[in-house]
């Protein structure tokens, strides 16, 4: 078998979101303690309180051994056992902060996200953009509204109107201000939603 990301690039016509892909993030597995030579430890992803993929990770002192089963475009499931490399760099205060180094061919970038395919790689050689990259401008406005209306405390969705109360504890001048700034991403929601619709005739970059 032939060196990790040998023989070809590892990259797509296609720009996906990273939303789309399994991602290991180093960092986390440093504060959990994990990456301790020696241990073996399973790492799960879960969609719905369901496991939908897992992982076996061995970390070394210089690498960690990523054991997976993975499957492309219906084809059958292949066995995959991939090394990926870690560098160390020392934090401000104290202590060693981890990193990936990318095992795509010709890349090696330090990186604390990997993100799995065929191979666990960084978002720059899969060509992965943020999931907020590909929204429309109402949809990022809608997703802005349901953050405020969860810290108002209201339903979920910017179609069910206003909450009846101000949460316990927050100042009115704080909560007028984000009702108003709520008001305003569900103007420029709807407004973008309408025209999707071809129900008026302009353009939603009008209002942003």
């Amino acid at each position: 078998m032939g060196g990790i990301g040998s023989g070809r690039r590892w990259y797509f016509d296609s720009k996906e979101a990273t939303n789309d892909y399994r991602v290991i993030d180093v960092r986390r597995w440093q504060r959990e303690g994990l990456l301790k030579p020696g241990l073996r430890f399973g790492w799960q992803w879960k969609s719905h309180n369901e496991i939908t993929a897992s992982i076996l990770v061995r970390p070394e002192s210089d690498q960690v051994i990523l054991t997976y089963r993975h499957r492309s475009n219906g084809k059958e499931w292949t066995d995959e056992s991939n090394s990926v490399y870690l560098d160390w760099t020392k934090c401000h205060l104290s202590g060693e902060r981890p990193w990936f180094l990318c095992p795509a061919n010709d890349c090696g970038r330090r990186i604390a996200l990997l993100y799995g395919g065929s191979i666990f790689a960084c978002r720059k050689c899969y060509h992965l953009v943020y999931q907020s990259q590909r929204e429309a401008n109402f949809d990022r406005a809608s997703r802005r509204a349901d953050k405020i209306r969860d810290k108002l405390e209201w339903e979920p969705g910017i179609l069910n109107g206003r909450g009846w109360k101000k949460p316990k504890g927050m100042h009115w001048k704080t909560y007028e201000k984000l009702c108003k700034e709520h008001d305003y991403y569900v103007q420029i929601s709807l407004a973008g939603i309408a025209t999707k619709l071809h129900l008026f005739g302009e353009s939603i970059d009008d209002w942003t």
